[in-house]
């Protein structure tokens, strides 16, 4: 495939399963209409990643792509390159396709994280639980290293890296991870009364709780924390600032991440 074409008719798109719900295609949607663009932004909901190689050779004028959820992993293997970041987290949520149709994998995930949480970090915030082990996630223990916090995982079954099953999470522990970050699913709409299992009751004004998840805005896991004094963030920030850094990469304005 070769991009060198009509700018005029660049497409950009997400990969994912079940993603009727894009913020991604809205959001691209919006900036193109505001900025007139004469760009267009198309959801790709793939049964298996392995489809993606037909949609970057079939699809003319594709230069950029967004991942999510289930292939920030798996589609690391069909890319012919990653920078320093995405190769580091392990997981890629930006694709660049160039014009010799070479397909580049970042990640600014943890740039979107980093920036939305740091305005909210006072010295005790030295310690954070990471729920879920997912992408997403990688990416959030990268900007966490990034930001001197110290982090441990938290899922429902053993696995490598893994410090806490949820079933062993204690008021104490509670108490002493003074950030809690929800990298799993639970929660989202429509399961809006689902939140991880965790003692709530420990939660004070000193504790921030962010949840990845945007829909809905504030999801029972936020509102649990903010009935208890905690800081409480969501995801839309996060996404926002990862999908203008995505712009960033698809057009080579500036690499700083």
């Amino acid at each position: 495939m070769d991009n060198a074409q009509d700018k005029s008719k660049l497409k950009f798109g997400l990969v994912g399963r079940d993603i009727s719900y894009s913020f991604s295609r809205g959001y691209f949607a919006d900036k193109f209409d505001k900025e007139n663009l004469p760009y267009s932004y198309v959801n790709f909901d793939l049964q298996s990643i392995d489809e993606l190689k037909a949609i970057t050779e079939n699809t003319s004028a594709l230069t950029g792509l967004n991942v999510t959820i289930p292939y920030k992993e798996q589609v690391i293997p069909l890319l012919d390159k990653l920078n320093k970041e995405a190769e580091k987290i392990g997981a890629v949520n930006t694709i660049r396709i160039t014009k010799k149709g070479k397909l580049i994998g970042y990640n600014t995930d943890f740039y979107g994280f980093k920036n939305s949480i740091e305005p909210h970090l006072k010295p005790h915030h030295k310690k954070a639980l990471i729920l879920g082990t997912g992408g997403a996630s990688k990416a959030i223990a990268y900007a966490l290293k990034k930001l001197n916090i110290q982090f441990d995982f938290v899922s429902r079954s053993h696995k490598k890296g893994v410090t806490f099953l949820y079933s062993d999470l204690t008021e104490n522990i509670i108490s002493d991870y003074t950030i809690i970050i929800n990298c799993t699913p639970i929660g989202t709409f429509p399961k809006v009364d689902d939140c991880p299992d965790i003692p709530y009751s420990a939660l004070t004004e000193n504790h921030i709780l962010y949840d990845l998840i945007y829909n809905p805005e504030q999801t029972k896991f936020l509102k649990n924390g903010f009935q208890r004094g905690a800081t409480t963030i969501n995801g839309l920030e996060m996404l926002r600032l990862q999908a203008e850094k995505s712009w960033e990469i698809w057009f080579n304005i500036k690499l700083d991440i």
